[in-house]
């Protein structure tokens, strides 16, 4: 008789995606053979850019193909320092940067060096979900903080640090945000920063959305505090999801800790992956990212002008990622049963608010991802309306 192992019980708490029961149900339905349009899809539809392949390619002819140093290849973390310089202003030492088996792999790293367990992390909320399993992971307390529909889910930062409890060690905000695409002020940020340091802790901030913003310039928290620390990946603005290669920036103190966790959690990043980051910090691929970016703009606008038709509010601001926070309480008081049935019956595929988590009022809000071509995001607004009609 074979035995079982039983489970830990992190892994039996912890929940699936909401969502993944709606996209197993759509790719059924395209098995059959239905036309579906994918809006629930945190993925550029864009390939990795020429060049980038271009440079993986050559590393892997070269034998460019052994572990690198665990924090990462010394001229890749060069490379990201003198883009915060040259993108941001942002002043910022290769011996800050530490490569990363993607955003994942540093938002672990920076809990783990920062967290005992029973330390508290603010959050907030709506947001993206694995934030919260993350800091379970090495036994930390997420603390959700409800942002309000009525102040388009924005972070007011005095009433954030007022969450602050006697366990509390850490303030995360994502700019720009999932599932809301709200950019946060520098000013915000700053607040932020300073507030966490004044009660003994510190800001983390999200920022794997930079360089997808379109109401205001990008910019980066570093360029006004080295008191914080940073997670960015090459997955979203670069178009390298499946490359799986992220960065952490930290004050230099923490930097010998955090390598250490990495030799033990990861020995090195992809060595060809970060090959071909070298070449998507240069021309030409930053180029065609910003071609890429204009696209993305234009899908939002699209997006935008159709929703104001069907009159289905986006309360939050959008101003960057590529996604919308939609309320549909209208016509719903259970998001997830409207996606469900919109899929069925629309063949439109979106993801519920329950997903990004439970302490706001997820059950009006739906999250569009403008992830595909304009066409597309017209034909799912015709559909859509069709569906509102029927109801």
């Amino acid at each position: 008789m074979i035995m079982t192992p039983s489970l830990s019980d992190f892994a039996r708490r912890i929940p699936p995606f909401h969502v993944m029961a709606l996209l197993e149900r759509a790719q059924a339905l395209s098995a059959q053979g239905h036309d579906v349009i994918h809006l629930e899809v945190g993925e550029p539809d864009f390939a990795t850019p020429e060049p980038v392949l271009a440079a993986i390619q050559d590393a892997v002819a070269h034998g460019h193909t052994g572990y690198t140093p665990a924090a990462g290849l010394p001229a890749l973390r060069e490379a990201i320092a003198e883009d915060y310089q040259n993108r941001f202003a942002a002043k910022v030492s290769p011996a800050q940067v530490v490569v990363t088996p993607g955003a994942s792999g540093a938002l672990q790293l920076a809990l783990a060096a920062l967290l005992n367990p029973g330390d508290g992390v603010l959050l907030t909320d709506p947001g993206y979900p694995c934030n919260r399993q993350f800091v379970r992971l090495v036994g930390g307390e997420p603390q959700p903080v409800a942002l309000q529909a009525d102040s388009h889910f924005n972070v007011d930062p005095v009433a954030f640090l007022d969450a602050w409890q006697a366990n509390t060690r850490v303030v995360m905000v994502a700019s720009p945000d999932n599932p809301t695409g709200n950019m946060l002020p520098v000013e915000t940020l700053q607040q932020l920063a300073r507030g966490a340091v004044d009660k003994g802790g510190i800001l983390l901030v999200d920022e794997i959305y930079q360089g997808l913003c379109y109401t205001r310039p990008a910019s980066s928290v570093l360029a006004g505090t080295d008191q914080v620390l940073v997670i960015n990946s090459f997955s979203k603005y670069f178009c390298m999801t499946g490359w799986r290669l992220g960065w952490l920036v930290a004050p230099e103190p923490l930097v010998p800790a955090i390598e250490r966790l990495a030799q033990n959690l990861f020995l090195a990043p992809s060595t060809p992956a970060q090959h071909g980051a070298l070449a998507a910090l240069q021309e030409p691929t930053l180029t065609i990212l910003e071609q890429r970016h204009q696209l993305l703009a234009r899908r939002r606008q699209c997006l935008l002008n159709g929703l104001a038709h069907l009159k289905l509010p986006v309360v939050s601001q959008a101003d960057g990622a590529f996604y919308v926070y939609a309320d549909v309480s209208d016509y719903t008081d259970d998001s997830f049963a409207f996606c469900a049935d919109l899929l069925e019956k629309a063949k439109v595929a979106m993801t519920p608010g329950l997903d990004f988590g439970e302490s706001h009022d997820h059950r009006r809000f739906v999250r569009m991802a403008y992830t595909c071509s304009e066409a597309r995001l017209t034909d799912a607004l015709h559909r859509l309306e069709q569906y509102l009609e029927s109801l």
